[in-house]
């Protein structure tokens, strides 16, 4: 016998890692179904027989599958893909000669599976290895051929392989991404054996179908697409392109991934998405010291319609982080958080928001510093009294009652906040408020005799409604109306000062004023060193004869720049008032919020004015920051305009500069401020405030 007259070759089995895999697997269970595909082969060499130029014929079958199993989707099934494989002799001289060994490997099971034969590696001689189409014709496309060829590492021309030489090329080929089948095919010429791989390439690319993708946009499919337009379908490029659609979904927190993609006829490629709706949003109640669930205080209605998470919306992990955020600024909860879980319904979310309330309101006390007291025992200093409900009616409508005692100052505020109006799609808040204030009166009329000093007595009531404007931006509007008089030590009201300046507009012992007012506030990131715009309005209308008439508008504007680990932060306000006004109202310039190095309000008071200031902040120690500052202000030259002209009088410059340096510590109560400064009178002053500058 010659040699390979008898050869006999065992199954072998190769699984290969679907294409359509899936890199990063969402945390639900239903999306970890994947595409699985299992690629058994069964060789089956049959017995060659010595006829001469008998040609040793290959045969092998592909099929795509979907098992089926009662009550399932077929569609949601994973495609099985089975190949099978036989080397045979074309003329048999006896068919019981034709001894084979056949294993086949089922999925899912490794019973029945045989080990590697000893003819595993018997080695043929092959003397040309040719690549063709699945009639055995030339490729019409060279570029195919070259690809398939090379991928071909065995396989060569007067060389010996074995089955699994031949095995591993095969795989080769089709993992090159550009065939859906090769067959080899063994001739038996006069020359050797000859190996032909008959390949059957992709279809053309020539349309796409996106099915179930509510939120892709279809900009992203057509660039990623575009590239392949008329060319063969590689399956390793078409992996990649779903690697991205996946990737654009997990890159923006959304639950969603391509579940199952396929050729169709015409070069058509059909991509299925799986998007996890949100199916249902409840609230659930948490005890505060045992974590159990509870029943709540606060309306399920009025935690929902904070979320922007809707029912039917493809789920966001970072929406849901952003709408527990929002939850928290409501001020009433302790810990919010999203568990998103399973629904009944494939495909979709149902999610839990776990919330544990706050007590809802108390009693508190404090104290403080009014910038606006620069004399007596115990100048600025100030205590507080006050409660506050933070969710009235479950509907986290906020209440608010407060005293705050000074030396002098004296203030009772009573507000009632409703945060969002109920049935407006704006989310509308309206505050109701009630005060009695005395304030001292030196800001504008100070340097008055000793034992004869003054304060200004305010009664207010109004109305106020704001809203969101856009990104950042929020609008005010209201209707304030104020009583307002000046008094002197001993609560009698007075109408003029020790200069002979009046003190009210009207003549009278108080002003009357009904207020329109308008405000728009920008706000950057919201930290100290952003960005920052404030406009104000104030119209006073004259409903009655003896109501002022005037108009004040003021604005400030704050621009914050990181230099290394120091902040530079420059801030610039002005305004100014038109009509008939209470004098006592004009602008004040100088003091720990204004002009530092000079006292309160001791630069000037106009009609209008200008303050600029500079400062840069650098760390030092912990919380303990060093600062330089300069500040500048002027009332450009409308002091004189104010009645009585009460700067004029005291002999105020009407602009001054101040500049120093300072420290501030981070406290519960914000930052500590101590600052010393100097004028451009060369006198020296401390300035010490709690917070931030206005």
């Amino acid at each position: 016998m010659t040699k390979n007259d008898e050869v006999s070759f065992t199954s072998s089995a190769l699984k290969i890692a679907p294409f359509l895999h899936q890199q990063t697997k969402p945390s639900l269970p239903f999306f970890s179904q994947l595409v699985q595909t299992k690629l058994t082969f069964l060789y089956s060499l049959l017995t060659r027989t010595r006829l001469p130029n008998s040609p040793l014929l290959c045969s092998a079958s592909l099929s795509l599958t979907r098992p089926s199993s009662p009550g399932s989707d077929p569609k949601s099934l994973p495609i099985l893909c089975s190949a099978s494989l036989s080397l045979s002799q074309s003329q048999l001289r006896d068919s019981t000669q034709s001894d084979s060994v056949v294993a086949q490997q089922k999925s899912g099971g490794a019973s029945g599976v045989h080990g590697p034969s000893r003819y595993d590696e018997e080695r043929v001689l092959i003397s040309e290895v040719l690549v063709r189409n699945k009639d055995g014709e030339e490729l019409e496309r060279k570029d195919l051929e070259a690809e398939a060829l090379a991928a071909l590492k065995a396989c060569r021309a007067n060389s010996a392989l074995t089955v699994r030489e031949v095995q591993e090329d095969v795989h080769r080929v089709i993992s090159s991404g550009y065939f859906c089948s090769c067959m080899p095919v063994a001739v038996d010429t006069r020359d050797g054996i000859r190996l032909v791989f008959q390949v059957e390439p992709n279809q053309e690319f020539h349309g796409l179908v996106c099915e179930g993708a509510s939120v892709l946009p279809t900009k992203f499919l057509q660039d990623a697409f575009r590239g392949g337009y008329g060319k063969v379908v590689n399956i390793k490029q078409l992996d990649e392109v779903i690697s991205s659609i996946n990737s654009w979904y997990m890159e923006r927190g959304l639950f969603g991934m391509v579940s199952n993609a396929e050729i169709l006829s015409g070069g058509i490629i059909r991509l299925q998405i799986a998007e996890a709706e949100v199916n249902d949003i409840s609230i659930r109640f948490l005890d505060r010291k045992t974590g159990e669930p509870t029943k709540g205080k606060t309306k399920p209605e009025t935690i929902l319609r904070q979320l922007t998470t809707k029912k039917g919306q493809v789920y966001s992990m970072l929406q849901g982080k952003r709408d527990v955020d929002t939850v928290l600024t409501m001020g009433i909860m302790e810990d919010v958080s999203f568990i998103p879980q399973p629904a009944e319904d494939t495909g979709k979310v149902d999610l839990i928001m776990n919330v544990v309330e706050r007590p809802n309101g108390g009693f508190s006390a404090g104290g403080g510093i009014s910038s606006g007291t620069t004399s007596g025992s115990l100048p600025g200093l100030i205590g507080s009294f006050a409660y506050s409900h933070r969710n009235v009616f479950g509907r986290n409508q906020k209440l608010n009652i407060s005293l705050e005692r000074g030396q002098i100052d004296s203030i009772f505020r009573i507000n009632y906040t409703d945060p969002w109006i109920e049935g407006d799609d704006k989310r509308t808040s309206r505050t109701i408020m009630v005060q009695n204030s005395r304030t001292p009166g030196n800001l504008v009329h100070g340097n008055q005799p000793v034992n004869n000093s003054l304060t200004i007595g305010r009664v207010a009531a109004g109305i106020e409604f704001s809203r969101p404007l856009r990104p950042k931006w929020s609008g005010t509007v209201g209707l304030i109306f104020q009583h307002a008089g000046a008094r002197n030590e001993k609560g009698d009201p007075k109408i003029k000062d020790h200069y002979n300046s009046p003190l009210t507009a009207s003549g009278k012992n108080h002003d009357d004023m009904l207020l329109a007012k308008f405000e728009s506030v920008y706000t950057g990131s919201g930290d100290h060193g952003s960005s920052m715009f404030v406009f104000n309005m104030e119209q006073g209308l004259p409903l009655w004869p003896e109501w002022l008439f005037f108009n004040r508008v003021n604005t400030r504007a704050r621009k914050g720049v990181e230099i290394g680990p120091a902040l530079c932060l420059l801030s610039l306000s002005g305004g100014h008032v038109m009509g008939n006004f209470s004098p006592h109202e004009a602008f004040a310039i100088g003091g720990t919020n204004s002009v530092r190095g000079y006292e309160e309000g001791a630069v000037g008071s106009g009609r209008s004015y200008a303050v600029g200031s500079g400062e840069i902040s650098f760390p030092v120690l912990g919380p303990v920051e060093g600062v330089f500052f300069a500040d500048y202000g002027t009332d450009l030259g409308s002091g004189s305009s104010v009645p009585g002209d009460p700067a004029g009088a005291r002999l105020k410059p009407g602009s001054g500069y101040g500049y120093g340096f300072g420290i501030r510590v981070d406290s519960p109560l914000g930052p500590l401020r101590l600052e010393y400064a100097f004028n451009d009178r060369h006198a020296k002053r401390f300035h010490f405030g709690v917070g931030h500058r206005n």
